[in-house]
Parts: C-alpha cells; sequence; structure tokens
C-alpha cells in the first residue's frame, strides 16, 4: 500500500497508507464515536465536504451491503480510520470497506493513531486537513467548498405512493432510513428539492412537512428562512438535524459553531417533560443558541446531558416540533422512534377525510 499523509492546517502531520480512491483531498476534519454503522456513515449526505475519522480501531470487520447506504453517491471528502480490516465476515457482504470507497472515488488513509487526532481536534477545535500521497507544508483553506446543501439535494420531485398521510419531505440531504421510517407508517411522501417555495408546495396538499437532516452552516440557507417560516405556518411540521436549526432561525432564533460538533451513536438526551434520558445518534456541527430561543414562541423539548445544548423544540401556537437528533437512527435501539410515529399519529387524527394525494 502507498503511504499518505493528512495534514491538519495548524501543523500536524499524521503519517498512514492510503486506501480507497487514490486522489488529493481538502475537507473539514471530524470524528464520529460511534462503533458500528460504518456503511451508513459514510453513505450519510450530512458528511459533504468532510473527512471522517472512526474513533472506534477497526473498521471493515463486516464489510459493505447493498441494503444500508443511505444515499446513493457519497458526499464526504475523505475518511480516516486506525485499522482497516481487509477479510470481511457477515452473510450479507458484497464488497470490501476499501473498495466501497474506491468505487464511489473517495480517497482515504489507515493506520493512523486516531485516538492522538481525535485529541488534537479536542484541542484546537474542528480543522481543515489535506489528505494526500505528500505531507503538504501549507495549503488554503479557503479554496474548500462552504455551500453543500445544493450538491447533495435532489433535483427533481419523486413521489411513493402509500395509503396513509401524505407528507412533503424537503430535502436538504435527506438519509434513506427516514424515507423509509415514514413508507413504514404508511405515509405518502412527496420529496422535493430544497429550494422548492411556499406556493409550490401548498398546491400539492400535504397533510405534514418533514424538514430533513443535511450538511454545512444552516446560515448559507439565510434567503430560503422566510419561505420555512411559510411552510411550518401553514402545514403540521416536523425537524430533524439541519431541519431543527433552520425552523428555529425562521422563527428568529441564532446558530452557533461548536468546538468539534457531536458526531456518533451515543449521545444521551434528556426529555425535559418527563426526566428521562434517551440514547441518540447525532451528526452535527452548529446548535442552537440558547438565548435566542424566544420563551413566547417555543418550548425546549429536549437538551443534551453531556453540555445542555438544545437538542429540541416545541411551537406553543403551530403544530411545529424539532429534533436535533436523528429518531430514524435506532441507536438505543429504539429510545426516540416514537418521535416520528407520534408526528404521523398526529397528521393521521387531523385528517377526517380521505387524504388528497392517493
Amino acid at each position: 500500500m502507498e503511504q499518505g499523509y493528512l495534514t491538519l492546517e495548524t501543523g500536524e502531520v499524521f503519517e498512514g497508507v492510503l486506501i480507497g480512491a487514490k486522489k488529493d483531498s481538502l475537507g473539514e476534519v471530524v470524528f464520529n464515536t460511534s462503533m458500528t454503522g460504518y456503511q451508513e456513515i459514510i453513505t450519510d449526505p450530512s458528511y459533504a465536504g468532510q473527512i471522517i475519522t472512526f474513533c472506534y480501531p477497526i473498521i471493515g470487520n463486516y464489510g459493505i451491503n447493498a441494503l444500508d447506504d443511505e444515499s446513493i453517491t457519497l458526499a464526504l471528502s475523505g475518511v480516516v480510520i486506525g485499522d482497516l480490516c481487509e477479510t470481511p465476515s457477515h452473510y450479507q457482504s458484497i464488497h470490501k470497506f476499501s473498495e466501497k470507497l474506491k468505487q464511489a472515488g473517495v480517497p482515504g488513509i489507515a493506520g493512523i493513531d486516531t485516538r492522538l487526532l481525535v485529541k488534537t481536534i479536542r484541542s484546537r477545535g474542528t480543522v481543515k486537513g489535506y489528505l494526500s500521497d505528500t505531507k503538504k507544508s501549507n495549503f488554503s483553506a479557503s479554496e474548500m467548498q462552504t455551500t453543500w446543501v445544493e450538491k447533495v439535494s435532489t433535483k427533481k420531485t419523486q413521489f411513493f405512493r402509500n395509503r396513509g398521510p401524505h407528507i412533503v419531505l424537503i430535502d436538504f440531504g435527506y438519509k434513506k432510513s427516514i424515507l423509509n421510517a415514514l413508507l413504514e407508517e404508511n405515509c405518502a411522501v412527496t420529496i422535493v428539492p430544497y429550494n422548492t417555495p411556499f406556493e409550490k408546495i401548498k398546491v400539492m396538499n400535504p397533510d405534514g412537512i418533514l424538514l430533513s437532516n443535511g450538511p454545512g452552516d444552516p446560515m448559507e440557507l439565510k434567503k430560503w428562512f422566510p419561505e420555512i417560516k411559510k411552510i411550518t405556518q401553514a402545514f403540521p411540521s416536523l425537524g430533524i438535524c439541519l431541519g431543527h436549526q433552520l425552523i428555529a432561525l425562521a422563527y428568529g432564533a441564532k446558530t452557533t459553531k461548536l468546538a468539534y460538533g457531536h458526531r456518533g451513536g451515543n449521545h444521551p438526551v434528556r426529555e425535559l417533560n418527563t426526566g428521562k434520558v434517551k440514547i441518540t445518534a447525532q451528526n452535527h456541527g452548529y446548535v442552537v443558541v440558547d438565548e435566542s430561543i424566544d420563551e413566547n414562541i417555543f418550548d425546549v423539548t429536549y437538551r443534551n446531558v453531556n453540555d445542555r445544548s438544545i437538542e429540541g423544540l416545541k411551537h406553543q401556537s403551530y403544530p411545529i416540533q424539532t429534533v436535533q437528533f436523528h429518531p430514524e437512527a435506532h441507536p438505543g435501539p429504539s429510545d426516540t422512534e416514537y418521535i416520528l410515529k407520534d408526528f404521523v399519529k398526529k397528521l393521521a387524527s387531523l385528517g377526517e377525510t380521505a387524504y388528497a394525494v392517493k
């Protein structure tokens, strides 16, 4: 295997062996603490433009299957791992981890001291990194693209027929698991591009709206905040991850960037009205600022146990709720799946007549 290097913009260099596609890559270096689910992670559109460091020491041991991709194409910029397993063992495995990266055109590096890298990120804050076969004495992080939603969002409207409530899924970079969870609840689902205006959605006559997860800084979508506000005032709405942030921003709140984000399947979140703690899956670098929430508009419903950041909101007048975590991801394994189920039940109870879309 060819020798490779991950150079951070702060000057640290990590040496390993290159895997996947043979090309240089620039990205924001982040880390994920999940023990399993590497296939779902590398195919999650929310990682667009990022180089993912896996904290778990061995990656690839159960291979890659044909079922668990969260998107058709990979949007991430690179992968950093400790030990690479090239002899996977699982009855559903059809590819090695390294083969998946190569087929998708994504570079990676193995043999890295990922504990040291994660400690560096935690002390430095999230930094840009350059993945290459040579050490980089300097590179321009300003060359990196910052607007990723347009890249990962669908370009055309897609419809999935079903007999239950009709939900418009606004695609900022949705995970397939969200669509599957809605279809399992018998929802008819229309997936629309992120920039679909209120008037077009109104014509679709949905029973509810779901604003999806997605990559990047939510403020990059500032021009769409008025449309998001109109949409959520007109239809019962649920925001997940980036969707949570966008709804908060549309109603006047602010967001800020975390030092190194929340990424993994083991984040504890407290449900405030019951005091119960849920184990959640998360993948975000931004949070809603506590002091920016208007207490006359939103109630905070969930908080992160570790840093007390806002993990959920509920509008006091409109049927709008949001969660920063992923209720469809089953990390608990089913601690928060009730959020999607309750949302769909609420829509079904509101629809006393036959649903408009069949």
